[in-house]
């Protein structure tokens, strides 16, 4: 309970420094909502001067922030000026859409990274260790907008996949099947684009981890005395390398994330990452902030579920340990 409650001091501590700092940017940065307002002869600056007192934009810096802060504790996030709603409905359902797409891709980076990972460091140098030791490399060094541009590339010309959105047309008038084969074939492609991007990292330390039990003395013991090779690698090799795995699990969180929000964009799906775009080029700042902060939870939340993960894989930092 004590490591819980510092864990989450720490949190939000994060998140209190990012939304500060984000909000300092923000509005240092030349430009406000109603800048092309003061570019438009038919309206007046007297008119502009009335909307920013209005909305609290002529008031310091400390102040704006005290009250998103204020409009945080009633659960708003603020008020968008271009959506001309509260912050917080607009998030919710934009990250509920982002929440299935990184979980998604999360789940088949992670399923790909292990079996493959596995295989290869059980036969390490072979032809498939050596094929995929080359293909990750490849994407390592391809940037993500080319792999997104190219797989949207391919859907467009060929039809293979869904492109665009998160629904087709007549979504409501589908049967219940019908509905969730339509979403997942619209998440197939998004979903492979992100996976991708992760599943080279992953899969190197994968295999890393594997091949170093693998290499130890415990290791060749077991083979010694008879014990079968899937006994071995399963029972013996993987619970070892465990520690370095979860580990990485936050991490790849945080990074796929950080994808995640180009790809949105790329695939024109409607998560947090076309609505921050949006949001900048509007400058809408209280939607630039609350997604900001939206993203931070992320990243915090992988952090603590892999922590969670180790204490639960490894009764060595358990304090009666």
């Amino acid at each position: 309970m004590r490591y819980l409650a510092i864990r989450c001091a720490e949190a939000i501590l994060l998140l209190l420094g990012v939304s500060f700092f984000a909000f300092a940017f923000v509005a240092i940065s030349p430009g406000d909502f109603f800048q092309e307002m003061r570019l438009n002869p038919q309206i007046s600056q007297n008119a502009v001067s009335r909307f920013r007192h209005q909305y609290g934009m002529d008031q310091p810096f400390l102040i704006r922030y005290g009250h998103w802060l204020k409009s945080v504790g009633h659960g708003d996030l603020g008020y968008s000026l271009a959506y001309g709603s509260s912050v917080a409905p607009l998030l919710w359902v934009r990250a509920r859409n982002t929440w299935f797409l990184t979980g998604t891709a999360t789940f088949l980076a992670w399923l790909l990274a292990l079996s493959v990972g596995i295989c290869c460091a059980q036969w390490s140098g072979g032809w498939l260790d050596r094929l995929c030791l080359l293909g990750t490399s490849t994407l390592l060094v391809i940037p993500e907008l080319l792999v997104g541009l190219s797989f949207l590339a391919l859907a467009v010309r060929t039809g293979w996949f869904r492109a665009g959105g998160m629904i087709s047309p007549g979504f409501e008038g589908l049967s219940p099947r019908n509905q969730i084969e339509d979403f997942a074939a619209h998440l197939f492609l998004p979903a492979l684009v992100l996976s991708l991007e992760s599943f080279p990292v992953l899969f190197r330390h994968v295999r890393t981890a594997m091949l170093e039990v693998l290499d130890c003395p415990f290791i060749r013991a077991a083979r010694g005395h008879g014990i079968s090779r899937s006994r071995i690698l399963f029972r013996h090799a993987l619970p070892v390398s465990l520690n370095p795995i979860v580990s990485l699990f936050g991490l790849s969180l945080a990074s796929l994330l950080s994808v995640s929000l180009l790809t949105e964009v790329i695939m024109s799906w409607p998560g947090l990452g076309p609505l921050l775009l949006e949001a900048v080029l509007a400058r809408d700042v209280p939607v630039v902030i609350g997604v900001t902060v939206f993203s931070t939870l992320f990243l915090v939340m992988g952090s603590a579920v892999a922590d969670i993960l180790l204490y639960a894989s490894d009764a060595r930092i358990h304090p009666e340990g």
